[in-house]
């Protein structure tokens, strides 16, 4: 008899164990689904009632034919997640601080293919492909502390104009500043893998600066530009370990006050002619290959 007790009071416990196994507990103690990991399952943003710091955002919808607003944030310590898990949708604007926004395809969007407004704004493992329209960015960003990790960016075509695979400027838009752009894949790109202008470059407001990037591990291939990575007006850039595909004259041009910079690790496509171009303003503080050309 007490053997039977024992057998069922451990059968009992098992199966509540793997009750327990099926969710996660928040801090609150509320139990939540851990398949998805989301906290929030609105069909689309406009069901999206309201958000609290450390919120994974999941919608159940079809957004294929829609451009993603994000509007809502969290804390710089509890950002919130919207994930996509693979989910197409028409393109992306965020417009919120303290975000990430993981895991959305797209193809075909209106260019930018995804905007970023925003501070402590995360973009990770997206696909942008064949954006249309506009000058034909795939991706453009404004604003500090924006990370830009694992995204695949393809077929940028100047057909629509100035195709650049990541862009951004300060002209009536927030200089940008502590910027990390890692592990990126830029193909097929008929303009530039990345644009990035300050606003003392002759063509910005003229307010503030844009400092402190660093471009890490990505992979750039760009069809029709002089240059792979074009750099004015930025001060303290990091440049490692990037691989630089194509038939360009340059891989990195440096100039207009762009001083501090570093540059290292670059792997290079033999028919690239010159690794790094820089001009007089952009020589102090920098380190890394000889320049051998103009920007």
């Amino acid at each position: 008899m007490f053997r039977f007790m024992v057998k069922k009071l451990l059968i009992g416990l098992a199966a509540t164990l793997v009750a327990v196994g099926a969710f996660q507990f928040s801090t609150a103690g509320a139990a939540t689904p851990s398949a998805a990991g989301c906290t929030l399952q609105p069909a689309s943003p406009a069901e999206l009632d309201a958000v609290s710091p450390g919120d994974v955002v999941c919608f159940t919808g079809n957004l294929a034919a829609d451009r993603l607003q994000i509007t809502e944030g969290g804390t710089a310590e509890e950002p919130v997640t919207y994930s996509g898990n693979g989910e197409a949708v028409g393109g992306i604007d965020i417009e919120a601080d303290n975000v990430i926004v993981e895991g959305y395809t797209m193809d075909g969007p209106e260019a930018p293919g995804v905007l970023i407004e925003g501070k402590g704004v995360t973009l990770q493992d997206v696909t942008i492909a064949n954006p249309t329209g506009g000058d034909g960015d795939g991706l453009r960003f404004f604003g500090d502390d924006i990370k830009i990790l694992k995204n695949t960016i393809s077929g940028t075509s100047n057909e629509n104009g100035h195709a650049d695979c990541m862009q951004t400027f300060a002209d009536d838009t927030p200089p940008s500043n502590n910027v990390l752009i890692e592990g990126n894949r830029c193909e097929k790109i008929d303009n530039m893998c990345l644009m990035a202008e300050g606003p003392n470059d002759g063509e910005g407001d003229g307010e503030g600066h844009t400092t402190k990037f660093t471009l890490k591990g990505n992979y750039c291939e760009t069809l029709e530009a002089g240059q792979q990575i074009m750099i004015e007006d930025i001060q303290d850039a990091v440049i490692a370990d990037n691989e630089f595909v194509g038939s360009t004259d340059r891989a990195i041009g440096l100039a207009i006050n762009s001083t501090g910079a570093h540059v290292s690790g670059s792997k290079l496509d033999e028919a690239i002619e010159c690794e790094v171009g820089i001009d007089d303003s952009s020589r102090e503080g920098y380190e890394g290959p000889e320049p051998e050309c103009e920007p």
